[in-house]
């Protein structure tokens, strides 16, 4: 029986240990090809976003591979498991040909998951989570041109190709180094053994897919943020964990419990109109309703003629390179003609970074909430909202909606519609239009134009509101040829491409206003430009990135800048915009807005604003004044000052009371808002 189990080399025969041991030694080895081509794939997302670590060093980006490699051990774990069980059966060695077919499969989704997340991650400042899912569930059509005309495709898929060749060479060697040997022979089963192998293998695969030792929860999302800087925060995460994490919590009751239950019900109402409610408000139905009130504005133009409201929507106008805000770029020159004519908001932020966000923020005027960051697809999306076209369609203004794409993307027109819109004009709806982008739709030039006579019709009918909302100024950038204006040089910044395309956004804005104050409606229109979003820069401001949220605010009307002045540092964001114009058209409204008046506060108060990221990244922050508390996945809270002029600059504080404080007043502005949202009361009935 003992000679039995021994090793015969001259016929390739192994006994039962060995072959097993040859088995765990494969898998083994398997794990670390996986963890070095994910240590490849983090270094490669470093070097096409270096730009981003540029005043990093060694030392300070070293975590984020030594952090990432538990990320990365958790996504192999849980691809190598299934292959654990080889070991309990007598056929095991015979099934290499299965595992290494199993294990190439993984490699090269993995990879490719990797090399698609080095321009998402440019793109969004975020690893892969849900925004990848909302795009696939937009129209296929438009996704896939985005992204041809929009990126290097077929690079990237040379590289893939490149990497996974790599990836199994790897594979072929440890196949090599530790030969199935007993698929030559009937090798005797030992079943204590082969169990015992499974058990030991098992033990360590479950330990390593938790990423922890500790008897609490397995490794989160919040266990990378251990460090000061964003980047090597979101460097330490595995983009394939992310894009799981973001798929398994598309639904989920647990976390939505927990910000419902952040603080007793009462308090969290009690806190949050002690934010929303001024002396110019009176709080009705409180039984019922969060923040139902009537609001007083101040009246400070000495002849109303506001009569018609326009708002311009522009695509990733980031504040970050206007001119009128300190910015010497040269790509907003249009745009800053116009705000030696109105009322200049620079401390003013977007509510998300993605546009579905941005417009249910400043015409519906609530805020982008954790769950809730597409919520114009979502059920509770056909609530009623207490937004601009409630409140002026009662008043007996009539509506107009332009866009240069289609009004199907992210359900704008239904959301729209339902809020009581009527006239919608698309993509499909531009004749003869001089330039049509091949993904999105008309220029903005064409949009605009078409506005233009839109606006003149409408006019005649009485009193009106309109959206004009620009698309030029999004990725792929393709724009007409020859331009009207210079483009950005290559070698002035590394986002020259991007900021070309806003500069043609600003030129087509100015022949708007050009040609629209020569119209019948000018001077007695209000006109509210501002930003969906702002876009990723090399600098990172605070855990959130608030610079990606900040965008200008300007308001041209009769008498605005005579009244208010013509530069504003309070804090605001877009749920604010609908409140503020409301309040210019002079007469008391009711409303449920999430945001304020901006022009009725009181003189010692700077203003707030509740902003998060786009998709299931669960970061949100309190921008109060010259403070930001940001809240990390993991649920801590960090408080910083900032400062945005002249240059941008952030820092953490240690203050403990008002951390507390901020605290508090962010849990419970997102657990009204959300509670409010769920049991359909965010409208006015």
């Amino acid at each position: 029986m003992r000679q039995s189990l021994k090793t015969n080399p001259s016929r390739g025969e192994a006994t039962p240990f060995q072959a097993i041991r040859a088995q765990v030694w494969f898998l083994l080895g398997c794990a670390f090809i996986f963890l070095v081509a994910f240590s490849l794939l983090r270094a490669l997302l470093l070097y096409r976003n270096f730009d981003l670590a540029a005043e990093l060093s060694a030392s300070d980006l070293a975590p984020a591979f030594w952090v990432g490699l538990r990320f990365d051990l958790v996504i192999v774990c849980y691809c190598l498991l299934p292959l654990a069980f080889t070991l309990l059966v007598r056929s095991g060695p015979g099934l290499r040909k299965v595992c290494l077919c199993w294990v190439g499969v993984c490699g090269a989704i993995g990879i490719f998951l990797g090399i698609a997340e080095l321009d998402f991650y440019r793109e969004f400042h975020a690893r892969l989570n849900s925004i990848a899912f909302q795009y696939l569930k937009e129209d296929p059509k438009t996704v896939l041109s985005m992204l041809w005309f929009g990126f290097p495709v077929a690079r990237y898929l040379l590289l893939c190709g490149f990497l996974w060749s790599l990836f199994l060479g790897g594979l072929l060697l440890i196949d090599r180094r530790f030969p199935a040997n007993g698929k030559r022979l009937q090798v005797p089963y030992r079943p204590a053994l082969h169990i015992l192998a499974f058990l030991l293998v098992m033990l360590l695969g479950v330990a390593g897919a938790r990423g922890t030792l500790r008897s609490g929860p397995p490794l989160r999302w919040g266990d990378a943020y251990l460090s000061p800087h964003m980047f090597v925060n979101h460097l330490s995460l595995n983009g394939t964990f992310t894009l799981a994490k973001a798929l398994s919590d598309v639904d989920n009751e647990k976390k939505r419990q927990k910000w419902l239950h952040a603080l007793p019900q009462a308090e969290a109402t009690a806190v949050t109109r002690e934010m929303i409610v001024t002396d110019r408000d009176e709080l009705l139905e409180t039984d019922r309703f969060a923040v139902l009130r009537r609001h007083q504005p101040i009246i400070k133009l000495k002849e109303n003629r506001i009569k018609n409201v326009v708002v311009i929507i522009m695509e990733s106008f980031s504040a970050e390179f206007v001119g009128a805000l300190q910015r010497d770029f040269d790509v907003t020159p249009e745009f800053d003609k116009l705000v030696d004519e109105g009322l200049l908001f620079d401390h003013f932020f977007s509510n998300g970074t993605h546009t579905h966000q941005g417009m249910f923020a400043s015409l519906a005027s609530f805020p982008n909430i954790p769950g809730h960051e597409y919520l114009m697809q979502q059920p509770q999306g056909q609530n009623q909202f207490s937004g601009l076209p409630g409140l002026l369609q009662e008043r007996g203004f009539n509506d107009l909606y332009v866009y240069n794409g289609d009004f199907a993307w992210d359900n704008q027109e239904g959301f729209f519609r339902n809020q009581g819109m009527t006239r919608f004009v698309g993509r499909e709806d531009y004749q003869n239009p001089k330039y049509v982008n091949p993904t999105w739709g008309v220029s903005d030039e064409d949009m605009y134009s078409r506005a233009l006579i839109e606006l003149e019709e409408i006019a005649k009918k009485g009193p009106f509101y309109a959206i004009l909302q620009t698309l030029s100024n999004h990725t792929p950038y393709v724009l007409p040829s020859p331009l009207p204006v210079d483009p950005v040089p290559a070698d002035a910044s590394p986002l020259s491409e991007h900021l070309t395309a806003m500069k043609y956004s600003d030129w087509a804005l100015g022949q708007f206003f050009k040609a629209a104050k020569q119209s019948s409606y000018y001077d007695e229109t209000l006109f509210v430009i501002t930003g969906d979003h702002g876009f990723g820069i090399p600098q990172q401001l605070t855990g959130i990135d608030i610079l990606m949220f900040h965008v200008p605010l300007l308001l041209i009307g009769p008498g605005v800048r005579e009244a208010y002045g013509n530069r504003s540092s309070i804090v605001g964001t877009q749920v604010d915009i609908v409140p503020t114009i409301a309040g210019l058209l002079g007469q008391p409204f009711v409303h449920q807005s999430w945001g304020r008046n901006l022009l009725a506060l009181p003189e010692d108060d700077r203003g707030f604003g509740v902003i998060k990221p786009s998709g299931s990244n669960q970061t949100t922050a309190l921008i109060k004044g010259e403070y930001v508390l940001t809240r990390t996945p993991d649920e801590k809270c960090v408080l910083a000052t900032y400062q945005l002029y002249p240059h941008a600059r952030a820092q953490i504080v240690d203050d403990e009371t008002r951390t507390q404080e901020m605290t508090k007043e962010l849990l419970a502005y997102i657990q009204t808002a959300m509670n409010s949202l769920y049991e359909n009361r965010t409208g006015r009935d």
